[in-house]
């Protein structure tokens, strides 16, 4: 047992390996997982989220129109089944507890905390009314407590989606969507009633570099292709390649690229059937200025057309012409890519956006030694990059270093491993934190809210809302 600070015989019965877990979305489940599947380690894993409800992105940022992709939840919960996890929400490592503290409790700590913000465009006007980060729209549209009561100005009738990338393409969806296509959702319902009014009638999606390296799959094109209540425009001096995409796509083994490219160029030969809204998507455009009224909001946008050059890496890369236009729009999504934040008192890399690491060890700055029982996992580690199923071997990478570190003696050495103890201090901290079983009881009643409807869930988007549905005292 620990002692005074020392260790003995971590990971067995007597003293079992005891791992905290900060983030609970799909890194942190996987980090768990491979954790628990071992049979040779007695292991206890406890994980915590600032949010009350577990799975991070998989509920707050998967699109609501995509409710397969959410079934992956059946995985984690199986993992948080095991009698050796528990599940801490609602509590904020560095605010409710230091990390400091955390040390005392763990052996390890892992940090799948993800990315939580968006980069800036860096161009005059980007922070006039009603400009906003994307992961504002989504997070709000998906009932994230702490986003429920933004308001988005949908009495314009012009959006304009900076990106191409998947966040991009699904607000862009979710914009031209029907109310009925919404309606069979789990969005938020103030969401869904604001998006039933909503006067939105054109959505513009621009993407700095050219078809064949927009970053959405095929299956997206096709998708924005069969909405019922928008017709998809796809401008066909935009999607003829130039001769160094061409090349590249030639030289090609990857079979999707080349029918990404081929879908896109059907499309700008398709027919416009005149439905209520219009999406079209742009290519090989940059925004060098957001324009605004005498308000103070958005009333266009200034863009630059681009070419592709080879760069030093051998990547196409875009550069600005001398040509320009200007796209009548009255509000701007910005979505060019998620940055992490950091973490009280672990090391931040601000250039990069994530914590520095050598494959998930947590480094005291970039390039210098580990730093004994902090580890990363998740885009925390490697920046927002990949689907959620990237996140397995990622995990898995941090976790074999986690275990390589518990056989050389290289672990935190906490004062107490008890977890009652650690249960009792996290609810002096934050008395109104939330079990997985809290989490199971609201996931009930929430597909219970829904099943008169036929949709999957209505969410509880606050706090109090979901305490309150608990019959606990929110005060």
């Amino acid at each position: 047992m620990s002692v005074g600070g020392t260790l003995t015989q971590i990971g067995t019965d007597s003293e079992p390996l005891r791992v905290a877990i900060v983030g609970s979305g799909p890194a942190g489940f996987y980090a768990a997982e491979h954790l628990l599947k071992r049979g040779d380690l007695a292991v206890q894993v406890d994980m915590f989220d600032r949010l009350p409800t577990p799975f991070g992105l998989v509920r707050f940022g998967v699109a609501p129109d995509h409710q397969k992709i959410k079934k992956v939840i059946r995985v984690y919960d199986k993992v948080a089944s095991d009698e050796r996890f528990q599940f801490f929400g609602n509590v904020d490592i560095g605010d409710d507890i230091e990390l400091a503290e955390l040390k005392q409790h763990y052996h390890q700590i892992c940090f799948a905390t993800g990315a939580q913000t968006d980069r800036r465009l860096g161009i005059p006007g980007e922070d006039l009314g009603r400009s906003h980060p994307a992961t504002e729209f989504v997070a709000w549209y998906n009932g994230h407590p702490e986003y429920s009561d933004y308001h988005f100005d949908l009495s314009v009738e012009r959006v304009a989606v900076v990106g191409v990338g998947n966040v991009a393409v699904d607000v862009a969806r979710i914009l031209c969507r029907t109310p009925e296509e919404l309606a069979k959702t789990d969005i938020a319902d103030y969401a869904l009633e604001a998006l039933s009014q909503s006067r939105v009638r054109e959505v513009f999606v621009v993407g700095r570099r050219g078809a064949a390296q927009a970053a959405f799959t095929n299956a997206e094109i096709r998708e924005l292709g069969e909405m019922e209540g928008a017709d998809l425009v796809v401008l066909p001096e935009e999607v003829e390649l130039d001769p160094l995409s061409q090349a590249d796509v030639d030289g090609s083994q990857d079979k999707a690229l080349v029918r990404k490219v081929d879908i896109l160029q059907q499309l700008a030969t398709a027919d416009v059937t005149g439905k209520e809204k219009r999406l079209t998507l742009r290519f090989l455009v940059s925004p060098v200025e957001i324009r605004g009224d005498d308000d103070g909001n958005v009333s266009g946008m200034r863009l630059v057309k681009n070419e592709l050059y080879r760069s030093d890496d051998g990547s196409l890369r875009p550069r600005s012409s001398d040509s320009f236009e200007d796209l009548p729009v009255d509000m701007v999504f910005r979505s060019v890519g998620y940055r992490g934040v950091a973490i009280p008192d672990l090391p931040f890399n601000e250039s990069w956006g994530v914590v520095p690491n050598e494959k998930g060890r947590v480094l005291e700055h970039e390039g210098g030694e580990p730093l004994a029982g902090l580890y990363v996992a998740g885009w925390i580690k490697r920046g927002p990059s990949g689907v959620i199923g990237t996140n397995k071997p990622d995990a898995v990478e941090t976790v074999g270093l986690m275990l390589e570190d518990v056989a050389a003696e290289r672990t935190l050495r906490p004062e107490n491993t008890d977890r009652t103890v650690l249960s009792q201090f996290v609810s002096e901290r934050q008395p109104n934190h939330f079990s997985y079983g809290d989490w199971k009881r609201l996931d009930q009643l929430e597909t219970g809210r829904g099943e008169p409807d036929g949709r999957p869930r209505v969410k509880f988007t606050s706090v109090a809302e979901m305490l309150a549905n608990l019959e606990r005292d929110p005060s």
